[in-house]
């Protein structure tokens, strides 16, 4: 029987003998694909280049602003700079006029003017078939080999942090994709809240890991921006490439209270919601409290919210004070949205 996959993440299992396969012979690619993995590493002497490519497939408005921080995120979370960007923009043949596209690079400019991001290239089109634009980001970056941060260096014991709070990403574009459902199911005020979540928590956590960084340095051990599938998936994704157990505190985990309200309607599970603008930080413990307030003194929101653990000890949470098998969202559950009859 064929093998059929719903949307989202291939099933890491699969993705993972995919990868194993593919070639791999420039010794000087420090880190290459890999499940769990943020960006490639190349070393070029001095520094390292950390390059990066994601796109935006979900939302349909202000897609600029998110193919720049969310590539930008990545490549923060490997230590990195993020410097140079090239987008691949394909539009749809309906729909798209000059306004759109003009409004579209708009906000891709005004995210790399504030991220100190440079376009260098890419390239646009209007494409048979589509029924929403799609951006994919490739992104470059740099860092010194002493601030790079390698998820491999995971260790037991380690503490995790998060900050901010869950689902920014994913309460954003329900508010701004879905509100014509949800506007008679929800207060005003509060989709008008979520509405502005891009620029307010806000979806970057560049300035998060360079704080994180600057506190702890070499005891920072890994860091991760939760994507699809939310925090759980990217708890998994770290713990997969540590190849660690992982063991949180499911009441720890601060979820937003605009998340609760919006996803409520479509039976959304905060915990499998895009979570982009919530950092996941694996620090030494001696150095957890420097992280924490370096974080809390710039106004960035950051709490323990669990444990790495032994890679026998497995993934679990412990949720009303049962121990339980952390979930896995190979779907995010922004898709429920989309797909749910209203």
């Amino acid at each position: 029987m064929k093998k059929t996959f719903s949307a989202g993440k291939l099933p890491p299992d699969f993705l993972h003998e995919l990868l194993r396969n593919l070639p791999a012979g420039d010794p000087r690619v420090r880190i290459g694909p890999g499940v769990g993995e943020d960006a490639a590493v190349i070393d070029m002497g001095d520094r390292y280049l950390v390059a990066k490519t994601d796109p935006i497939t979900f939302a349909t408005d202000r897609i600029g602003w998110y193919l720049a921080n969310i590539n930008a995120n990545d490549v923060a979370c490997m230590g990195a700079d993020p410097k140079w960007l090239l987008v691949t923009c394909l539009l749809p043949e309906d729909g798209t006029d000059a306004d759109r596209v003009e409004s579209l690079f708009l906000d891709l400019s005004a995210a790399c003017s504030e991220l100190g991001i440079t376009v260098c290239g890419g390239h646009t089109e209007i494409t048979l078939g589509l029924e929403r634009p799609i951006l994919v980001g490739q992104l470059l970056g740099e860092v010194s080999k002493e601030r790079f941060v390698d998820k491999r260096n995971i260790r037991p014991g380690d503490s995790i942090l998060l900050t901010k709070g869950i689902a920014i990403e994913g309460t954003c574009i329900l508010a701004r994709e879905a509100g014509d459902l949800l506007k008679d199911k929800v207060p005003r005020k509060v989709l008008e809240k979520a509405s502005g979540f891009l620029e307010e928590p806000g979806i970057s956590v560049v300035r998060d890991a360079g704080i994180a960084l600057d506190a702890a340095g070499p005891d920072i051990h890994g860091m991760h921006d939760p994507t699809e599938g939310g925090l759980a998936q990217g708890v998994r994704e770290l713990a997969i490439r540590a190849g660690a157990g992982v063991r949180l505190e499911w009441d720890k985990i601060p979820v937003l209270p605009e998340t609760e309200i919006l996803a409520a309607p479509f039976g959304i599970d905060p915990m499998g919601l895009l979570a982009s603008g919530a950092l996941l930080i694996a620090v030494a413990p001696r150095s957890e409290n420097k992280v924490v307030e370096a974080l809390e003194s710039a106004r960035i929101p950051c709490l323990r919210i669990g444990r790495i653990g032994l890679e026998s000890e497995g993934l679990k949470w412990v949720r009303g004070g049962r121990e339980e098998a952390l979930p896995q969202f190979v779907s995010d559950e922004l898709v429920k949205a989309f797909t749910s009859p209203q």
